[in-house]
């Protein structure tokens, strides 16, 4: 029995312990954007850069080369300097937040859009013949769907059957029948809407923001929240902007491997404080992969040869991972890793080297050595390898070879077995106009061997090799890793530009005092209810209503845990199910105390009371909550947003309560039985 208790209790011990250590990024993240925000308004005073532009600055990587354009020379050190914090202190919210308690657009505040795709114009532009019957016809199904609410394409061929039309006599091919039309016409509709999110998706990621939400509702509408973004016409512009698709040149590894030795040199001068060494370097460079780097971690200050950082920079994690086996010489490539398989002929960086690799990119030193013909991309996503993941780093030629406005079309296809390696592989395959056709087979004959890299806003979707002369215009991109990577390369390729016209059809900012003020309402509520609950417990119960309080703590402790370490979105919906969840946690504590008070009342010795107290409510309990588990699963699992929200904490709160209306409790009162003797339970 004692060692049973024992264990139990270190166990409750460790979890007390484990939550509160998974807390500490949600206490520590405010202190973090407090600074930000600090160091913000100082490089708006010196420099004259908006918030925003600040804000963009830091998300591109290209704040230092933007401050070195605009501030006075007299205040241009001071605003380096507090540009070079800014970035070190971003990095370190981005890591901190990754592990915090994240919060909704309802209290951090921000932009909400809801886009929809104009459906009206998509099939004016589609149709092969147009006429006034089909704008009447056209205008007409649009007030079904949004006045009657019918399904655009029920309200579309209703009203050509009204007035006697075919559909294909606008639509289609000669001798289609109208339903099979609809299903065409639906199905290039669902299209255009999940490739508009993918471009949508792809300009929001511009924003840099932590829990960006683009999701679909119903056929043709997308709902963008952005937390944090307060310029709602920035976001329009961005969002609503054309994205530029782009084929360009994947440079040759001997001129990848000059430029990086130039790149070392310069940055190898840099650290010992002389003068940049203008020859040319005649040695070679090769990226060790895997077990073959001996890492070891330095900080930005040595990489960049500064000078020794103040005592807030100092408590930054600027850490990044070298091969210290090159370091000295070749400073820069010492960031660089090579990857093996399908990734050996790109340039790969740690994650933990990406900001340092960014900034080095935009030293003006070393942008005078890299030449003008020639531009580093990133990589649309990184990789992960074994524990680790990689960021991507192309060398291209800086002039696009073709636009996307060339692409006919490009799907996903499962590869016939040419060859008995790749058979059942899927593969993309892409159809060029005739325009593009003639580019592409000039392109692709005088470059064979070659990788050409898709780039769509500024990052390189991928990157496949050139293995023949392509004249017909029909171009496969075989090698993907699996049958959903096809599918976002195929998507990307036909996503080169906003495919169908979309409109505004909501939007609000949450500004930061109304953030604010959800914020401290919600806050105030629940710690409200919380104490008014304890109060009437402890004067109901007497002593058994203080355990009764120290696990109702306890659970919202575990609560908030449980959200942090799992990545949760905390909304005001959600502290409405935490506080749900409280009462249920209360109520599981007032069964099993009125069943042992009615056991000492038959004549039960402590002891016994407890044990048929705990095993009578139990069963109670049990039922009670999982019916309410239930429906928090279906509410969850059909809602959207709010309701999702107030799902999840009132499902977490509710699985916590059980473990500590039932199992704390009832070790705090074994401990009092067991090790204390007592001979009245007040209760």
């Amino acid at each position: 029995m004692q060692r049973s208790l024992t264990l139990k209790i270190l166990f409750v011990l460790i979890l007390i312990v484990a939550a509160a250590v998974s807390l500490i990024p949600t206490f520590k993240l405010s202190g973090l954007q407090s600074r930000e925000a600090s160091l913000i308004r100082k490089i708006n005073v010196l420099s004259g850069l908006t918030r925003t532009e600040i804000e963009v600055g830091v998300t591109s990587g290209e704040l230092e080369s933007e401050v070195r354009k605009i501030t006075p020379e007299d205040k241009l050190e001071e605003a380096l300097r507090l540009s070079d914090e800014l970035l070190k202190l971003n990095a370190e919210i981005t890591s901190v937040e990754g592990r915090a308690i994240r919060r909704g657009l309802d209290l951090q505040g921000g932009t909400y859009l809801v886009y929809e795709v104009d459906l009206n114009r998509f099939l004016d532009e589609a149709a092969k013949n147009k006429d006034s019957r089909l704008e009447d016809i056209l205008q007409a199904t649009k007030r079904d769907y949004e006045v009657r609410g019918l399904d655009y394409f029920v309200a579309l061929q209703n009203n050509f059957n009204a007035r006697d039309i075919k559909l294909n006599r606008y639509f289609g091919r000669r001798g289609q029948s109208d339903d099979e039309i609809i299903d065409d016409l639906g199905q290039q509709a669902e299209d255009a809407v999940n490739r508009t999110l993918e471009v949508l998706r792809n300009r929001v990621d511009q924003f840099g923001v932590s829990e960006p939400s683009i999701q679909k509702e119903g056929s043709s509408r997308i709902i963008i929240e952005l937390p944090g973004i307060k310029n709602i016409q920035r976001a329009k512009n961005v969002i609503g902007t054309t994205a530029l698709l782009e084929f360009k040149l994947v440079k040759e590894p001997e001129i990848i491997w000059s430029v990086l030795n130039d790149i070392d040199r310069v940055m190898r001068s840099m650290r010992r404080g002389g003068d940049v060494d203008r020859t040319a370097s005649a040695d070679t460079t090769e990226l060790e992969t895997g077990e073959k780097v001996e890492e070891k971690e330095l900080t930005l200050s040595d990489l960049f040869g500064e000078q020794e950082p103040d005592q807030a920079t100092a408590e930054e994690d600027t850490s990044i991972l070298v091969d210290q086996k090159t370091f000295e010489e070749k400073p820069f490539t010492s960031l660089l890793r090579g990857l093996p398989g399908r990734y050996a002929d790109v340039v790969s960086v740690p994650m933990q080297n990406v900001r340092a690799v960014q900034r080095a990119l935009q030293l003006p030193e070393v942008q005078q050595v890299i030449p003008p013909d020639v531009q580093f991309l990133w990589a649309t996503k990184p990789v992960g390898m074994a524990d680790t993941e990689f960021q991507r780093l192309y060398l291209v030629k800086k002039e696009a070879e073709l636009l996307g406005s060339a692409l006919t079309n490009a799907d996903v296809q499962i590869d016939a077995g040419s060859s008995s390696l790749r058979a059942g592989q899927a593969e993309v395959h892409m159809e060029l106009n005739s325009e593009g056709t003639k580019t592409f087979a000039r392109v692709t004959g005088m470059n064979v061997g070659k990788q050409l890299a898709i780039v769509l806003d500024g990052r390189v979707a991928s990157a496949p090799n050139i293995k023949e002369k392509i004249p017909t215009g029909s171009a496969r991109i075989d090698g993907m890793g699996s049958m959903d990577e096809a599918k976002d390369l195929a998507l990307v390729l036909r996503a080169g530009a906003l495919p169908a016209p979309v409109k505004v059809m909501a939007e609000n900012t949450v500004g930061p005092s109304l953030g604010q003020d959800s914020i401290e309402k919600g806050q105030k509520s629940a710690l409200i209810g919380i104490i008014i609950v304890m109060i009437f417990v402890v004067l109901y119960y007497n002593l058994v209503g203080f355990i009764a309080d120290f696990a109702l703590i306890l659970n919202g402790l575990f609560v908030m845990a449980i959200m942090a370490s799992f990545q949760f979105t905390l909304t005001l919906p959600g502290i409405a199910g935490f506080i749900l969840s409280v009462a249920m946690a209360i109520d599981s504590n007032v069964l099993i105390n009125e069943r042992i008070r009615e056991e000492l009342r038959g004549g039960k010795t402590i002891r016994a009371a407890i044990d048929t107290g705990y095993s009578r409510a139990f069963v109670t309990i049990l039922d009670s909550n999982v019916t309410t588990l239930i429906t928090g699963v279906v509410l969850y699992s059909f809602g959207t947003g709010p309701v999702r929200g107030f799902a999840v904490t009132l499902c977490i709160g509710i699985l916590v309560s059980m473990f500590t209306a039932i199992f704390v409790t009832r070790m705090i009162l074994d401990i009092a039985t067991s090790r204390f003797a007592i001979k009245k339970l007040y209760i």
